[in-house]
């Protein structure tokens, strides 16, 4: 896909920006939840710093040329996306009380999708004209005839 790099850091821009918003909100001891923590006493900490670390390596993979790189991406995408997966299941559990779930834990869960989705579809340009190349140089041996029996 063209802009499949481009999509890509967008959309992880866009998940650590809903990192910085609230992403639960627990009435009982009313605090409410980011990425980043919170201001009351949680057992959340920080759990958007791993996909942040994550988000870096996508990065530098989305802007590296080279096919290590490409081939290496998705899986540095399915470990975040992985992570997603964990922080809306640990932060969204009920634990007694069911926390308020709000918009920005969804937007950041999709976003962390899309960057997945994404790393699947590397922008990598190919040398089509080597194989071509090869593909004609055969083709035109084939036609010269270069069979020696004919000469005798």
């Amino acid at each position: 896909m063209r802009y499949s790099n481009f999509y890509g850091i967008v959309a992880g821009l866009v998940m650590i920006t809903a990192a910085a918003f609230p992403w639960i909100y627990i009435s009982s001891i009313d605090a409410t939840v980011t990425g980043f923590g919170s201001a009351t006493i949680t057992k959340f900490g920080k759990p958007v710093l791993m996909n942040i670390f994550l988000f870096a390596l996508n990065v530098l993979f989305f802007l590296i040329p080279k096919l290590w790189a490409k081939r290496l991406n998705p899986f540095v995408g399915a470990i975040g996306f992985a992570w997603a997966i964990r922080n809306v299941v640990l932060l969204g559990m009920c634990r007694g009380e069911c926390p308020e779930r709000l918009t920005n834990l969804w937007v950041y869960f999709i976003a962390s999708f899309i960057l997945l989705v994404m790393t699947l579809l590397p922008d990598l340009k190919t040398k089509t004209g080597d194989a071509n190349k090869t593909e004609n140089n055969q083709a035109t041996d084939d036609n010269t005839g270069s069979d020696s029996s004919s000469s005798d």
